[in-house]
């Protein structure tokens, strides 16, 4: 079987494309290629490679890889989440509009606020599980809807194909962080959507020991204005990273089932405590849009037995701003940490956190809670983990 042909799974392509074996050692594993310039053919002749800020044999296999993962033409791997999302939000001039959810990452947030804000360019916010709300907020100027599969930290889900054909109706660009997602559960171009992002660091990765982040499109002229946006401004991925990266792409799958088994374990023992006040995870019955979760990540997913919904979990506590710190103070397994997708357990609290970019106001008008805690499940015992949360719940008990 070839594994670059689409009929090959996921997983095997996710281990055999973009690693294909070096022709001049048989070596199964390609080598990393440090070499920050290459000699060329001749003068004015440019061969595949001429430096490494605008090609490099290592961040190509990465690309490629991604790009049979993700079903896109096309992918590219930046220096950091960050320099991906605000790569997009260069496609964009002064005077030009963006709606974006509420419920998005601290950083993506505090870019969109304070950075870009700058350039002339418009921010709305809105609540993108109401798609009323989007198109009400779109006007004249609007250029790109950005949301996330699943929100950070609330958990939302957004209904994706709706959106992709929203934006197409009115000539808009969509864009997706699919960070928690991953494109092992769900592949936002397969509806529609332009443009998706990761935070490679996170699950794409996974060993919390690289700074990554990529982008996938479906449209090539697309992908060739962001590759100029790259290139003329230089926040590519370093080989080295680029190869780590790699790495963790070929276990993903399995990863990213076994953490979502856990979390939708740990989900319901935490809806039964007599301390958490409310849970969010999209594989409850109880989520808001567990029907519509199950839809999106179901329909990627047709062949499972179970449908996994990711490994991030956000519950309250009937607890004070300084309970929560002291629970999240009292963990041993569940490090305290911003991050996540990794296969140690981290565990936050948004407001003071990953979220601290907002404003007060902000944050409460998007409901982060000071009684929040965001946990990224890794591969630790679920069991182990539960004792670790009811240890830490008994600080404050």
């Amino acid at each position: 079987m070839n594994p670059s042909k689409p009929n090959a799974e996921f997983r095997t392509r996710a281990i055999h494309v973009g690693n294909e074996v070096d022709p001049s050692t048989g070596a199964v594993v390609p080598p990393i290629h440090f070499a920050s310039t290459f000699r060329q053919p001749g003068a004015g002749e440019w061969g595949q490679y001429d430096y490494s800020r605008s090609g490099n044999p290592t961040r190509t296999g990465l690309q490629t890889t991604l790009a049979s993962l993700e079903n896109a033409c096309g992918t590219l791997a930046f220096s950091s989440g960050m320099a991906a999302i605000h790569a997009v939000t260069m496609l964009l001039e002064s005077g030009d509009h963006v709606v974006a959810g509420t419920d998005i990452y601290g950083g993506a947030y505090r870019l969109l606020h304070q950075i870009c804000n700058r350039s002339g360019i418009e921010v709305c916010l809105v609540d993108v599980t109401d798609l009323s709300a989007i198109e009400n907020a779109i006007t004249n100027r609007t250029k790109l809807i950005w949301t996330e599969s699943i929100g950070n930290p609330r958990m939302t889900i957004s209904d994706l194909p709706a959106i992709a054909r929203l934006a197409k109706s009115k000539g808009i660009l969509s864009g997706v962080d699919n960070t928690f997602g991953t494109p092992a559960l769900l592949r936002p171009l397969d509806f529609g959507i332009d443009i998706v992002m990761h935070s490679a660091t996170k699950y794409l990765g996974g060993h919390s020991d690289c700074l990554g982040g990529t982008l996938a499109v479906s449209d090539s002229e697309l992908h060739d204005q962001l590759y100029f946006i790259q290139n003329a401004t230089g926040a590519v991925l370093d080989p080295m990273s680029s190869f780590l990266i790699s790495r963790g792409l070929k276990t993903l799958d399995l990863r990213i089932r076994e953490q979502s088994r856990t979390a939708l374990r740990l989900a319901k023992w935490l809806e039964a405590h007599p301390l958490v006040r409310s849970v969010l995870y999209p594989g409850l019955t109880s989520h808001d849009q567990h029907n519509l979760a199950s839809q999106l990540f179901g329909q990627q997913q047709p062949d499972e037995e179970e449908t996994h919904f990711g490994a991030m979990i956000t519950f309250e506590l009937n607890a004070s701003l300084k309970q929560v710190s002291k629970v999240c103070q009292s963990t041993e397994l569940f490090h305290l940490a911003v991050s996540l997708g990794a296969v140690e357990s981290l565990i936050e609290q948004p407001a003071t956190m990953s979220h601290a970019s907002y404003a007060p106001e902000a944050r409460a008008a998007h409901g982060i809670t000071d009684s929040l805690i965001r946990l990224s499940v890794g591969l630790e015992s679920p069991r182990d983990l539960e004792t670790d949360l009811e240890r830490a719940f008994a600080a404050i008990s």
